[in-house]
């Protein structure tokens, strides 16, 4: 008996293999996991102290490095933007591929039903936005030119990286994401019907469907279908899911990226031109400002939960530029400076964008108790 009491004490005690091991609350796994940010967290896969996770920890420095990198590449090689200007689709699809990758589709087919979001954002986007945008075009100098420019760019609103802004932010992007078909066709049927209103009937017919399909399609759609086969591959297979691991921390890179080719190719159309367009920066700003505030007085006063107000204050203030760009390139000489004032408008919102990411949760803070991570 002692001799099988002797070799019980001398046998190591190991979980059994049926059953979980249970971690004291001091673990060192429960430790990391407070020590894990709640805001930004792109790459659920990604292990802490990892080179995506320290990225993403300084992610609006980097933004606004790539912002000033990109504007430093487009005022020494004002030869390249055509190059750039063609990359932005792929790397901008790229980002939201990454993107849309993170969603899981039950909760895109819940933000479907969420009609007083919706009801929402199209009262923001085509009741409200038109009346500051008009107030704004009142105040652009120069000539028709300008004031083409300024209706053309803030009358429409965004449908596609406002998706990436508003997760940054820790917005509801689901709901966004649902809302890009709606708000696409809705404001390619007011369009014409606004600037006709404001401008009078001869330049209503400027709005051409094709870059609004085209931006949907390439985009929108095809990075979401993209998204749910590798989230299906993902299930089913260990290089999906490693491929989907990979992919999760790539959305600082791919977005420093974006935003260093749209603002390197951008710079020389704008460079010419400063002269004519510095004067409608500070409409742009205070566009921005505006809807900001508005915004959140509409989220506030709808009781919206805190991310999805968030949401609606970044579909109210991002605009469509790079889709409605081709238009004003298309124009006649005599209205040459519109796709300057459009491409003023693209600088000014990115820059925008990036202190939005840090200023709207602070305009619409999750509650003491909300959870974490």
């Amino acid at each position: 008996m002692r001799t099988h009491l002797r070799a019980a004490r001398r046998t190591p005690r190991h979980p059994c293999p049926d059953r979980p091991a249970i971690r004291r609350p001091g673990s060192p796994d429960r430790a990391r996991a407070r020590r894990r940010p709640a805001s930004g967290a792109y790459a659920p896969g990604v292990p802490p102290g990892g080179a995506a996770e320290r990225l993403e920890h300084h992610q609006v420095p980097v933004y606004l490095g790539a912002v000033l990198a990109g504007g430093l590449l487009g005022v020494a090689a004002p030869g390249t933007e055509s190059a750039l200007e063609a990359a932005i689709v792929p790397v901008l699809g790229a980002l939201l591929y990454v993107t849309f990758l993170a969603v899981p589709f039950t909760a895109l087919h819940a933000a479907y039903a969420d009609r007083r979001f919706l009801l929402a954002a199209l009262g923001l986007n085509f009741l409200v936005v038109p009346v500051v945008a008009f107030a704004l075009s009142r105040l652009a100098p120069g000539g028709p030119a300008v004031e083409l420019g300024v209706l053309l760019v803030l009358l429409t609103p965004c449908i596609d990286y406002v998706v990436v802004f508003t997760r940054m932010a820790g917005g509801d992007h689901h709901r966004l994401l649902a809302a890009a078909p709606l708000l696409m066709l809705v404001q390619l049927a007011l369009l014409p019907v606004l600037l006709w209103l404001f401008l009078g009937p001869g330049l209503a017919d400027v709005v051409d469907p094709g870059p609004f399909v085209e931006a949907f399609a390439l985009l929108i759609a095809l990075p979401l279908a993209l998204a749910r086969a590798t989230q299906s591959w993902a299930e089913r297979s260990a290089t999906g899911a490693r491929t989907k691991a990979a992919a999760d921390r790539t959305p600082v890179v791919l977005m420093a990226a974006t935003l260093l080719v749209v603002v390197a190719s951008q710079v020389p159309r704008v460079r010419g031109e400063l002269g004519e367009v510095v004067g409608v920066v500070p409409l742009f700003v205070l566009f921005l400002v505006v809807m900001g505030v508005l915004g959140r007085a509409l989220a506030l006063r709808l009781r919206l939960a805190p991310p999805t107000g968030r949401a609606l204050v970044f579909s109210g203030a991002t605009r469509n530029s790079l889709v409605v760009l081709p238009l004003a390139l298309a124009l006649d000489d005599a209205y040459a400076l519109t796709a300057a004032v459009v491409v003023t408008q693209t600088l000014v919102e990115i820059v925008g964008m990036v202190v939005y990411v840090r200023l709207v949760p602070r305009l619409l803070p999750d509650p003491p108790n909300a959870p974490r991570g």
